[in-house]
């Protein structure tokens, strides 16, 4: 079973790939439109068993740490997309696959933003996102053994690294 806080990191990628492909939609916005559709879901597919095998609830979430991280990612996009930007010498932020560009975004917010979260923990929930959510041929955040440092890193042109955010 998936933690809340895994959950809520789940969700809130979710909401911001929905804000990546909607632009015009603001966080609260985004987070509404999530939130109504996610209820009305899960009621539908209680009223659907009908009396059979009963619906498996989705899993809990902390509400306030989706509402914390996609208001957080939203309000400092452009910080966040300047560091991937600066960092992917040979990748455009256009050119990345919206999941692993959206999981970039929110594990940099937790890194530089999120001081009670250790470094090791978003890191390995980035990737188990990117694992549940992305593309094989997507980005991944890493760290390294051989010294302070995360990096991005593709599978065609390998470790960017430098990106020290924490």
């Amino acid at each position: 079973m998936v933690g809340p806080r895994r959950r809520a990191r789940e969700v809130a990628l979710q909401i911001l790939i929905q804000m990546d492909v909607n632009p015009e939609l603001d966080a609260d916005a985004a987070m509404r439109l999530y939130f109504e559709h996610l209820a009305a879901d899960v009621a539908a597919d209680e009223d659907a068993s009908g009396g059979a095998e009963p619906a498996r609830a989705p899993a809990p979430f902390d509400r306030a740490m989706v509402q914390s991280l996609v208001t957080g990612v939203a309000s400092r996009r452009a910080e966040l997309d300047q560091v991937v930007q600066d960092l992917s010498r040979n990748w455009r932020l256009e050119r990345m696959a919206l999941v692993e560009r959206n999981v970039i975004r929110l594990a940099l917010h937790e890194l530089k933003h999120a001081k009670d979260v250790p470094t090791n923990v978003v890191l390995d929930e980035a990737i188990e996102l990117t694992k549940k959510f992305g593309t094989s041929e997507g980005m991944v955040l890493c760290a390294s053994g051989d010294g302070p440092g995360i990096y991005l890193v593709s599978p065609d042109s390998g470790a960017m690294p430098g990106m020290r955010v924490k």
